[in-house]
């Protein structure tokens, strides 16, 4: 049986403001396996923030029940912030101070012995590139190393579950993919991380387990490809080396039409949701009609289609996305 890093049974909170009692959480579950990477969605306001805020014990929930790391959240909070790192939205590095002298107060925060907490931010600042900015003041590090500073002192206290609160808003590409590269050493390691993003490629990139909150419910839970399944516009691509081969495929599958994209007029687009069943299938039937394709691609739908489809909006932060590191297509081949 696998054993949950985070668990939430009926997660609630509310706040009350001068239009009323207005709910945030209403009732969420959650189940997060010990080594994952889970990710929650949802537009803002969704209740994202918040959920990680109780999570982490910085406020307490209204109603519902929470483990983490095996410990029962209100009986052993103490316990619970023992067992957790948590990196939010702005970075909690001291500026004034140097990379080292950041990683040193953590270290004395968290009670380590001197010679412990000088070799632990020295490991730590290798770990991160950090090692020939260790002794300038945090103000002169980019973007991305006040990031990887602000994860690294998260990891003073070797936390079995952190908490990354869209931890790359505002990166570059490089950055951003730098700190994906570290998110995937730390889960390899064992390691829990919830996270939160602004980014829907991030999570389709590093989340074992996407959820989707919205107006304080989970909506769907998932891999991003049952995610992306659960919507219209899924369809397999046959391309063909002449006219005589795609019309008899088109015969032998019934169904199909041609891609308006292919000026030679040689591709079928087959309506598909891209599982293995249905593909197995369509290639079944090609095969009994003695119809092999010059080449076949699977497209569904991406997370953007997901959020807009399932919460009746286009993602919040669309705006802001950068070319470079964005995957237009969002799909995944096979030649043949």
């Amino acid at each position: 049986m696998t054993n949950l890093a985070i668990e939430a049974v009926g997660l609630r909170k509310s706040y009350r403001d001068k239009t009323g009692e207005k709910v945030v959480l209403d009732g969420i579950d959650l189940a997060v396996p010990e080594g994952t990477i889970f990710s929650l969605l949802g537009p803002n306001g969704a209740g994202k923030t918040t959920t990680v805020q109780i999570l982490s014990t910085l406020i307490p929930a209204d109603g519902g029940q929470v483990r983490i790391a095996g410990h029962d959240l209100d009986r052993r909070p103490d316990d619970v912030r023992g067992a957790i790192g948590v990196t939010g939205q702005y970075s909690a590095v001291d500026k004034l101070l140097t990379g080292e002298e950041n990683l040193l107060l953590m270290a004395d925060l968290h009670h380590l012995p001197r010679k412990d907490g000088r070799r632990k931010a020295t490991e730590l600042l290798e770990r991160f590139d950090l090692a020939e900015a260790a002794g300038k003041p945090a103000s002169t590090y980019s973007g991305g190393m006040q990031r990887r500073l602000d994860l690294a002192m998260t990891l003073v206290g070797d936390p079995r579950v952190i908490f990354l609160d869209e931890p790359t808003t505002g990166l570059d590409p490089r950055s951003r993919r730098a700190m994906w590269q570290i998110v995937r050493e730390l889960v390899a390691g064992g390691v829990t991380i919830f996270l939160t993003t602004q980014y829907l490629e991030e999570a389709d990139e590093l989340a074992d387990h996407i959820a989707l909150l919205d107006h304080g419910r989970l909506i769907a839970e998932g891999t991003a490809d049952e995610l992306k399944r659960l919507i219209p516009g899924g369809h397999v691509s046959l391309r063909f080396t002449d006219d005589d081969t795609l019309t008899g495929a088109l015969t032998a599958l019934g169904r199909g039409f041609l891609d308006p994209s292919d000026d030679d007029r040689l591709t079928l687009q087959i309506p598909s949701d891209g599982g293995v069943a249905s593909l197995r299938e369509l290639l079944a039937q090609l095969d009994t009609a003695g119809i092999e394709p010059a080449h076949l691609a699977v497209h569904t739908p991406d997370l953007d289609d997901v959020f807009l489809t399932l919460t009746g909006q286009p993602h919040s932060t669309d705006a802001h996305r950068n070319d470079d590191h964005r995957n237009d297509d969002r799909k995944q081949e096979t030649a043949r």
